[in-house]
């Protein structure tokens, strides 16, 4: 009897950490099709964030192959991973910015960061709440994180060559809901990797972006997610709204319009990934999803 119950708790031990693992994560990076899916993910955080100049910076999960681009001109740029995946030494040629820590409890002070970046760790995660809700105790008051997650309807949350292929695909409003449990209100989406998840297809990733983005647009490999930190004594009562779609190339969001028709000429945009200033993104105080620009 105490075999058997020895045997189940070492079973169950095990369930509870089944990430992939590090190594996994760097050699899918390493691939043709892990490069393209890296380029196309970076342009869109850059997007969002520019440089994050004088910022303090954390990526949570597998977040190292994005965090590079910020590492110039954040004040602090640090790369956290969960216990049951591994860390990797990050950078190789600097001083290392990589730790190992329980997703559930990290190991920083209360509103530490500005902005986080949270990929390859919210599909894996024991208890994706209270993951995030460590991930808005170490946010800044004004602070954002954005979350890419595997679409549930999109065909790479079903390659499990990918990392995108393992553990809970989301759909936006399953993301957005999660995320407002966590008392992190989104603010804006955006969506890629439109290229079918196979090594031929790495050449023409570009090509499929674009494309893909007009025609299979709900059909993306991921779902990147913006939010602010809510930091409400009493959570205020009302209808919530949907985090808004970004035009590229403008500076103010796309204004939220309730008609059936205005809606529908709004999702038409959701192919397209949000653009922003530094200046806002560093700067501008939070605002609610309702506001108009």
């Amino acid at each position: 009897m105490a075999h058997h119950l020895k045997t189940s708790d070492t079973s169950i031990t095990h369930l509870r950490s089944m990430r992939r693992d590090v190594v996994e994560l760097r050699d899918f990076y390493a691939t043709a099709l892990g490069a393209a899916a890296r380029v196309i993910l970076a342009r869109r955080l850059t997007e969002a964030w520019e440089q994050a100049a004088r910022l303090d910076v954390m990526g949570l999960g597998y977040a190292t192959p994005f965090l590079e681009a910020f590492r110039p001109r954040a004040r602090r740029v640090i790369a956290t991973m969960p216990a049951g995946q591994g860390v990797e030494v990050w950078p190789l040629d600097d001083r290392r910015l990589s730790c190992l820590a329980d997703e559930g409890t990290l190991p920083y002070p209360n509103a530490l960061f500005d902005r986080i970046l949270v990929i390859h760790a919210l599909e894996e995660a024991d208890d994706p709440v209270a993951m995030l809700r460590e991930v808005w105790r170490v946010l800044a008051p004004a602070g954002r994180v954005i979350v890419v997650t595997a679409n549930r309807r999109g065909f790479w949350s079903g390659a499990e060559s990918t990392p995108f292929g393992h553990g809970r695909p989301y759909t936006r409003g399953q993301l957005e809901d999660l995320l407002r449990e966590a008392e992190l209100e989104p603010v804006a989406w955006s969506r890629a990797l439109f290229a079918p998840p196979f090594a031929w297809a790495a050449r023409w990733a570009e090509g499929f972006e674009t494309i893909g983005a007009r025609l299979w647009a709900p059909m993306s490999g991921v779902i990147l997610l913006e939010a602010v930190k809510q930091t409400f004594a009493v959570k205020p009562k009302g209808r919530r709204v949907r985090a808004r779609v970004f035009v590229p190339g403008a500076f103010t969001p796309a204004p939220l319009r309730r008609t059936p028709k205005s809606r529908t000429a709004l999702i038409r945009l959701s192919d397209e990934a949000w653009s922003r200033t530094a200046e806002e993104l560093a700067s501008s105080p939070m605002s609610s999803p309702g506001d108009a620009p």
